[in-house]
C-alpha cells in the first residue's frame, strides 16, 4: 500500500473527542480506520467505526491494525484503567512478569505509556490528536463575554502553579481554587466528577455559596502530548456553573476544547468565563503573585 494511500488509525474511547476528531479529519479528508472500545465508546461512535474490539483484546487489536497498515495510530477518547487481573492476562503475551509488575504499580500515564511502547513495537507510529487537528486545541485569550477579574486571575495562578508542582507525582489535570485555596484536585475520577464533588462541598456547606472559584486545567509538565491531553467541553462549563464556579482556564495550546461554539454559548448564557493562558502568561502572573 503506498504511503499516501495509508490511513490513520484512530483507537476510540469514551466521550465526544473521538467523534470531534473523525469530524476535523473527514473534512481535510483524510483517509480513517476507526477501531471502538466496546463499553466506552458510545453507540453513534460504534456505528462509525470500522471494527470494535474489548479493551483489553489486545491480539484483535494488533491484528486489525496490522490489516489497516496505518500511516499513524491516534488514540482518543477516555478509558477507564481496567483490573490489574485483567491487565496481567491481557499483557501476559507480550510482557514479562517484571515488565508487567512495573506497569500495574505506575499510574495512568505510565500505562499509557506501556500501551505506546507496545504499539510502536509492532511498527505503528503513534502520535497526538493535536499533531492531527491543531484546531481542536484551545486558544489564547478570553474567549467569553464575561471576563476574569484580578481576584479570579490570582486564583488561576494558583492553580496552574499548583498543576505545575504536582506534575511528577502524576496527578490530575485540573484543580478547583477558591481565592487563594485549594479547594479540589482532580484525580482518577476525571475533570467532572471532581467538578460534582465540590457541588457537594456546597450543598453540605463545607464550602460556602458566597465564596467564589475557578477551574483550572492544563498538560503536566513534560507530559507525552500522544496521550491522555486534557480536555474541555460544554460539559465542563455546565458541572462549573453548577459548582458555583465563576469560570474556567485552560493552557492554550495545550488543552482540547471539544464543541467549542456550544461550550461558549453555554458559558455565556450561565456567565462564566473562559479563558486560554499560554506558559509565559502563568509565568509572568505568577512572579507578581
Amino acid at each position: 500500500m503506498a504511503d499516501a494511500q495509508r490511513p490513520i488509525a484512530i483507537l476510540a474511547g469514551g466521550g465526544a473527542l473521538p467523534g470531534a476528531l473523525i469530524d476535523a479529519l473527514t473534512r481535510r479528508n483524510v483517509a480513517l480506520r476507526v477501531l471502538a472500545f466496546r463499553g466506552f465508546a458510545d453507540g453513534a461512535l460504534r456505528r462509525r467505526a470500522d471494527a470494535s474490539v474489548d479493551l483489553l483484546d489486545v491480539k484483535r487489536t494488533l491484528a486489525h491494525l496490522a490489516s489497516w497498515q496505518p500511516e499513524r495510530v491516534v488514540m482518543a477518547g477516555p478509558v477507564n484503567r481496567p483490573q490489574p487481573s485483567a491487565v496481567l492476562s491481557a499483557l501476559a503475551a507480550y510482557r514479562n512478569r517484571r515488565e508487567l509488575a512495573a506497569l500495574m504499580a505506575s499510574g495512568d500515564d505510565g500505562l499509557l505509556g506501556g500501551v505506546v511502547r507496545l504499539l510502536e513495537e509492532n511498527g505503528h507510529q503513534v502520535c497526538g490528536v493535536d499533531a492531527l487537528a491543531p484546531e481542536l486545541l484551545g486558544r489564547e485569550g478570553v474567549q467569553t463575554n464575561c471576563s476574569p477579574d484580578e481576584h479570579s486571575l490570582r486564583s488561576i495562578a494558583i492553580g496552574m502553579d499548583l498543576l505545575r508542582t504536582v506534575s511528577r507525582f502524576d496527578a490530575g489535570q485540573a484543580v478547583v481554587i477558591g481565592g487563594q485555596r485549594v479547594i479540589a484536585l482532580e484525580g482518577p475520577e476525571g475533570t467532572d466528577a471532581m467538578l460534582k464533588r465540590v457541588r457537594f462541598m456546597r450543598f453540605t456547606r463545607r464550602w460556602k455559596k458566597e465564596n467564589r472559584g475557578v477551574v483550572v486545567k492544563t498538560t503536566k509538565e513534560g507530559q507525552d502530548f500522544r496521550v491522555d491531553l486534557p480536555a474541555i467541553g460544554p460539559g465542563t462549563v455546565v458541572n462549573a456553573a453548577r459548582a458555583g464556579l465563576d469560570g474556567v482556564a485552560y493552557g492554550a495550546g495545550r488543552t482540547l476544547v471539544i464543541n467549542e461554539a456550544d461550550m461558549l454559548k453555554e458559558a455565556n448564557r450561565r456567565g462564566l468565563f473562559v479563558i486560554g493562558l499560554s506558559a509565559n502568561e502563568v509565568d509572568t502572573r505568577d512572579s507578581g503573585r
